[in-house]
């Protein structure tokens, strides 16, 4: 599925036009298409639905999540929650974007009050692994300025480098010489649209009958008193004349579409437009000012332009105030407003490359899962397993916060093995509330009942049951033997105990699942752009090319059971066949072997680093790799590269990292940093349950 996201270039582009033009021509070529718009951007007088997502709905029928209200967003970023909200939006956009082919996402608005927008719309246009086409419109600027212009804004999105940065739509277009004429020249002055991967992809002329408002917007925009209603929900105001001279001299501007303004005094120009009404014209309106009600008797002579529908309004400012407020009103449409709505949409819709834009949308994109999508597909797939997840360390503080966390949202049954009243003292340190239903198990009570079964398990080790009772007094052992005898679905330890802790119980106790002979680990690094998987940074020191080779197929299979689509990078300090020794060997033999095993894999190396993640460096080292440039799952060659890599890039890059996963095993069990944080714990319980309802 495609998404567009459309980012203004500044205030008064005319966004939601173009943003209705887009999806009209999108639907024109067939497409299912969604629209959403992330932000509310509530315009002076705005009261209700928000404005885009409403015009949209009455327009063309496509109903779309409500968007987060600007002063939430703004409060959520002043708190530092970024990440927070991203999630939720991406959460929204699932909704907009089910069963569709392509959705529509409008961006915020630059304003005086909205100065962060061009920010927000990176960090958004990211999160949602979206194409992005600016929206601009020339103002009173010579065309080189306005390349410029557009240029900088490109910068702002990655540069015309980036291949997410479609293009430009120019709105607004007041070209004597016509709007082709016009596109000829922004190309041959702009070194952007020059570039072969940022096209102009519409340019649209200023009309300004499809800027024009019913009369009655601009009755209830001035708050004027309706003397006579007649068309005015129909009528549009396409021209504003202030009458101050005399009957004589005004005839000539009473045309259609014109709105009169004149004193309320002025019984002269007031039976003038009286009288062109009669004979046909159809005026927009008359609008009386000065707070000078019209003298009955002239309104009573007027009776029949009245009953062919001219709208009468009166207003108290004087004339001055009142042409003031007209050049003043909101140039937004309506959300009532569907015939102009669906004008407009026609009108962009005609100047729109939509056939280019239905070609792009038409070849094959596998959409790069993004940090907010990741983490919202997990929560959402956690919640849907609804499984039962035992956390050994059942009162370590950041646990029983993660714990009451997954509880309350639904993410999983959490089981804290713990005596209740040390829970509840964390709690009470925490100023945290422990949701309904969040279990609470007191070890001592229930741990001899699981001495005979692991007897049982581990009877040919010859264990006995006094050293059972010994062995379980580690909470991490009676939690991984709540695992085995399938009470719980998954166990989640490390936030006070090493990886050994929490690995070898369940080796001795769940076993390795059945075509493995190892377990390892997996790091999910959210980057900027995408997410992408490391492995083993976490358990094996030195793996053999075999260990090695199973670890890269175990890495894809986790890859592709969250969603990402597995392209196996072997990595080592040489690419391809331009090194050699020990090192290069073992990874290049390791390929084969992979290679061999899964054949419907995409697995290539030995690659660098840079060879394997950067496509321009992919091309020239590794041109005929499958893999190279664009590798999704990165195999690293030992545990001291991995683990150093992997800190590298969290802390470097700002990234952040869930994990580590560890695979391999018949049953998931999950190991933390002993740094984790409390959204870490929740992530990896999220994990958890997802891996127990792809083994269900």
């Amino acid at each position: 599925m495609h998404t567009f996201f459309l980012a203004p270039t500044g205030f008064g582009v005319g966004l939601t036009s173009v943003s209705l033009g887009l999806v009209g021509a999108l639907e024109r070529t067939g497409l299912k298409v969604g629209f959403f718009k992330p932000i509310a951007q509530p315009r002076p007088g705005d009261h209700g639905a928000e404005r885009s997502s409403e015009l949209i709905a009455r327009t063309h029928g496509l109903e779309s999540p409500r968007p987060l209200p600007i002063a939430e967003v703004e409060r959520m970023l002043g708190d530092g929650q970024l990440d927070e909200l991203l999630e939720r939006i991406v959460n929204l956009y699932q909704q907009a974007a089910q069963d569709k082919d392509v959705v529509v996402v409008e961006g915020l608005v630059p304003t005086r009050h909205v100065s962060y927008a061009a920010r927000i719309n990176f960090h958004l246009a990211k999160s949602l692994d979206a194409e992005v086409i600016l929206v601009s419109a020339p103002e009173d600027e010579a065309l080189d300025e306005l390349a410029d212009r557009l240029d900088i804004q490109a910068q702002l999105f990655g540069g015309p480098q980036d291949p997410k940065l479609l293009g430009v739509i120019i709105n607004k277009v007041r070209a004597a010489e016509g709007v082709e004429t016009f596109a000829t020249r922004l190309r041959e002055l702009s070194p952007l649209l020059r570039n072969d991967h940022f096209r102009l992809l519409g340019c649209v002329p200023w009309q300004a009958e499809l800027n024009a408002p019913r009369v009655r917007d601009v009755a209830d925009l001035l708050g004027a008193r309706v003397i006579n209603a007649g068309d005015y929900a129909q009528r549009r105001m396409h021209k504003i004349v202030l009458c101050a001279r005399a009957v004589a001299n005004t005839v000539p501007l009473l045309k259609p579409g014109v709105l009169v303004v004149t004193p309320g005094d002025r019984d002269d120009i007031i039976l003038a437009a009286c009288l062109a009404a009669m004979n046909g014209v159809p005026l927009a309106g008359l609008l009386l000012c000065s707070d000078f009600p019209p003298d009955a008797r002239i309104m009573e002579l007027c009776r029949g332009a009245l009953q062919s529908g001219l709208p009468v309004l009166s207003v108290s400012t004087g004339s001055y105030d009142t042409a003031i407020n007209l050049n003043r009103l909101s140039k937004e449409i309506p959300v009532d407003d569907r015939e102009r709505a669906e004008r407009v949409a026609d009108c962009i819709a005609g100047y729109l490359d939509y056939g280019w834009l239905r070609a792009r949308c038409g070849e094959p994109r596998e959409p790069r899962l993004s940090p907010p999508a990741f983490r919202y597909q997990l929560v959402k797939r956690a919640q849907a397993a609804a499984k039962r997840i035992v956390l050994p360390e059942g009162c370590e503080p950041r646990t029983v916060q993660a714990a009451a966390i997954c509880q309350a949202r639904g993410i999983a049954r959490c089981v804290l093995l713990a005596k209740p009243e040390e829970v509840q003292a964390v709690a009470r340190a925490l100023g945290l509330e422990l949701p309904p239903g969040l279990e609470i198990l007191d070890p001592d009570l229930i741990r001899e009942r699981y001495v005979a079964p692991m007897v049982e398990l581990r009877k040919n080790k010859g264990l006995n049951a006094p050293m059972a009772a010994a062995q379980l007094e580690d909470n991490v052992v009676l939690g991984t033997m709540m695992l085995a005898l399938d009470e719980v679905d998954g166990l989640v330890s490390g936030a006070v105990h090493t990886t050994a802790n929490t690995i070898r119980p369940a080796l001795q106790l769940i076993k390795t699942a059945p075509g493995y002979s190892l377990v390892s680990s997996v790091f999910f690094m959210l980057l900027p752009d995408q997410v992408v998987v490391y492995g083993d940074c976490a358990v094996n020191p030195d793996p053999s090319a075999v260990e090695l080779a199973e670890i890269a197929i175990q890495s894809a299979e986790s890859a592709r059971a969250f969603g990402i689509e597995p392209r196996v990078a072997m990595l080592s300090y040489s690419t391809g066949d331009s090194g050699s020794g020990a090192d290069v060997e073992k990874v290049r033999e390791a390929t084969r072997l992979a290679r061999s095993a899964r054949p419907d894999l995409l697995i290539d190396g030995p690659l660098q680093y840079d060879a394997a993640a950067i496509a321009s460096v992919g091309r020239q080292k590794a041109p005929d790799s499958p893999v190279a440039g664009h590798a999704t799952v990165f195999i690293f060659p030992d545990l001291n590269t991995g683990n150093t890599t992997y800190k590298a890039v969290q802390r470097s890059a700002n990234c952040v990292s869930v994990g580590p996963m560890l695979q391999g095993l018949r049953k998931p069990v999950n190991d933390l940093s002993r740094g984790a944080r409390v959204d870490d714990i929740v992530y990896t319980i999220a994990l958890t349950a997802i891996q127990a309802a792809t083994r269900a």
